[in-house]
């Protein structure tokens, strides 16, 4: 556990702690940082793991896993956030199954440029991503409007928009606290 404030170990949570801790449980049965570090306030990690859950694993959501977690990638890369970066670009690329083609969308990101790489639909979820991220008090209608030109539903706009502003909530949660990785089984689940 590493952090900059104190996080409860499962063996020192009291009862209240221990059902949010068994809600929070990956399927390592692990409590990654990003949810102990909510220890000394049990009831922000259940909303948090509720939040995350379905931003990103819904099943009723349409955007397709490799893109959410490249959504969620560019925005920690944008907000400079290594927990979430190392956990969701890692994600990411196991999603795509193509090294060579990750490493080509991972220089893009990280030069702020996807258009080197992405069209359309893509591109447009992630200007509006970056957009969101750098510059929230800026967005107007019209960048809605750009979504809907690209074939994009409002379905899928919202998806877009909570799980822009879920990173962001997480980025500067982990940022602000100092949480590492230190401990955690980093990137994607195998069953």
């Amino acid at each position: 556990m590493s952090a900059w404030i104190e996080m409860v170990s499962d063996e020192d949570a009291s009862q209240e702690l221990m059902e949010v801790l068994n809600l929070s449980r990956t399927p390592h049965g692990t409590v990654d940082n990003v949810m102990r570090i909510h220890s000394l306030r049990p009831n922000t990690m259940k909303g948090h793991v509720t939040l995350y859950r379905a931003a990103l694993h819904d099943e009723a959501n349409k955007i397709p896993m490799w893109f959410q977690e490249t959504i969620s990638s560019y925005v920690s890369m944008l907000n400079n956030c290594d927990y979430s970066l190392a956990n969701h670009w890692k994600n990411a690329v196991h999603l795509m199954d193509s090294e060579q083609d990750a490493a080509k969308i991972e220089i893009a990101l990280r030069e702020k440029c996807p258009e080197k790489v992405f069209e359309g639909e893509c591109l447009a979820m992630l200007e509006y991503a970056g957009k969101l991220t750098l510059n929230p008090g800026d967005m107007i209608e019209k960048d809605v409007e750009k979504l809907r030109n690209h074939g994009i539903d409002d379905g899928k706009i919202l998806e877009l928009n909570q799980i822009v502003g879920y990173f962001n909530y997480v980025n500067r949660l982990l940022n602000g606290l100092g949480v590492k990785t230190t401990g955690d089984t980093v990137g994607f689940y195998k069953d």
